[in-house]
Formats: structure tokens, C-alpha cells, sequence
């Protein structure tokens, strides 16, 4: 009986550190849409660069610290997403993220031209913010 008792004690002991607690964690991202128009890029003093702003305050200083912040452009509207930094044709695409505003940047890439090729057509740009799981 005794031995009978062990055992039984022993699968039990087993049984439960075999078991594991698994925390679900739902993903909580946001995307957003906004469009450049042709006129909204603004060439920098020296030429070199054509800049256009997006604002908006979801991308908050939590936001800015924590969390994932990818950046997608659709050339001409045309529902082919390309996520920057890009170079396309000797066009660079990059940009920068700070509180409130993503600026988008537009530069030739091997500088024969100073001044790079400003869209003449509608940008969508698609912002995808990623909530960190800390």
C-alpha cells in the first residue's frame, strides 16, 4: 500500500509540473492611411531634398518610445505598397518619426541630378503602429 501510495504521489508530482501556464496576448496594432499630394512636398533650401509631413497625434511620445512604428508608401496611388527606406529608379525614399508627425524624405540617389523628381500623382502612405509587449 505504502509503495502503492508513492507511486501514485510521484505521476501526480509528474503530471503537474509538466503543465504550463501560457499568457495570450492579442495583438493591439493600428493602421493608419494618409495621402501627400503633389503640391504638399516642399524642396529643403539646397535642393537636395524634396520633404512632405504627416501629422498625427496617435504617434504620441508612448508611441515614439515604445512601440514599432513601420512606414509604407504606394507610388501614384496605385495599391503596390513599398516600405521605406526605398530606392526606386534613383530615387531614395527614407523618413523620420518623431511626437505627432512622420516627414517623409525624397532624395536622388547617386546625385547626377541635385533636385529629385517631385510625384506628380497622389502618395498614400500607410503607417502601421505596433504596440510592444514590454
Amino acid at each position: 500500500m505504502k509503495k502503492f501510495t508513492i507511486l501514485m504521489l510521484c505521476m501526480v508530482t509528474l503530471g503537474l509540473a509538466s503543465c504550463k501556464k501560457e499568457a495570450l496576448v492579442t495583438p493591439n496594432n493600428l493602421t493608419i492611411i494618409k495621402f501627400i499630394n503633389p503640391n504638399d512636398w516642399q524642396s529643403s533650401a539646397n535642393r537636395f531634398t524634396l520633404s512632405a509631413s504627416i501629422l498625427d497625434s496617435r504617434i504620441d511620445l508612448r508611441t515614439l518610445e515604445d512601440d514599432g512604428i513601420l512606414v509604407y508608401v504606394s507610388r501614384g496611388d496605385n495599391g503596390v505598397y513599398e516600405q521605406l527606406p526605398f530606392t526606386y529608379d534613383t530615387q531614395a525614399y527614407s523618413y523620420a518619426v518623431s511626437e505627432g508627425r512622420i516627414d517623409i524624405d525624397l532624395q536622388s540617389s547617386d546625385f547626377q541630378e541635385a533636385i529629385p523628381d517631385r510625384p506628380s500623382t497622389v502618395t498614400r502612405v500607410k503607417i502601421v503602429l505596433i504596440e510592444s509587449y514590454q
